[in-house]
């Protein structure tokens, strides 16, 4: 992972240099660096904006006790929007807007709980974040070891029920008499009923 992010670090420079380059060379240095300036200058005023508004929803949902973190992942995305616009270049701009305006922040927020935040949380707190967790048996059948028979359990895609032995999806499937329950704790000896 650290090398795909190295790898972009490096790429998306490298693009924004090419692409300036090009640019210059159709319309002219003076009007490329006056565009460059412009973006950075409307970014940091309309990033400015945003994060003021961000800050009013985040205090009025903390006023009403809720937890604000949609209101924190949008924050992030306006400190690297902020920094992208900052940043000379035309594709580092453009990533700065898409961060800044709000339906396009919505996406990639989005983006970031489904692809990011949750299974990094799934993963530091084995499920209990999300929900994702397996009470009984292995949540696939190739984790129990073996041929993949006999993990019973109660996880996506075991109905608990059914008859007793492997089933042809390799799960365990436990019969009616697997409910059944003693409770025999000794209260006859005591002379209760």
């Amino acid at each position: 992972m650290w090398k795909r992010l190295l790898a972009l670090l490096l790429l998306v420079p490298l693009v924004d240099g090419f692409l300036l380059i090009y640019v210059a060379g159709q319309i002219g240095w003076e009007v490329t660096v006056a565009l460059v300036v412009l973006t950075a200058l409307v970014g940091t005023l309309l990033v400015r904006a945003e994060g003021r508004h961000t800050i009013r929803e985040l205090q009025a949902e903390i006023a009403q006790g809720e937890i604000p973190t949609d209101r924190i992942i949008d924050g992030g995305f306006l400190l690297v929007a902020g920094a992208f616009l900052l940043t000379p270049g035309l594709v580092t701009d453009a990533l700065g807007f898409l961060l800044t305006l709000p339906p396009t922040r919505y996406v990639f927020r989005v983006a970031a709980k489904k692809w990011v935040i949750v299974p990094y949380i799934d993963k530091q707190t084995g499920g209990f974040a999300s929900g994702n967790v397996y009470t009984f048996g292995f949540p696939n059948p190739g984790d129990a070891g073996g041929s993949g028979s006999g993990a019973g359990g109660f996880g996506p895609g075991n109905g608990g029920s059914g008859n007793a032995g492997d089933a042809d999806d390799g799960t365990y499937r436990m019969d009616d008499d697997a409910y059944d329950v003693d409770f025999d704790d000794g209260d006859e000896k005591k002379g209760n009923p």
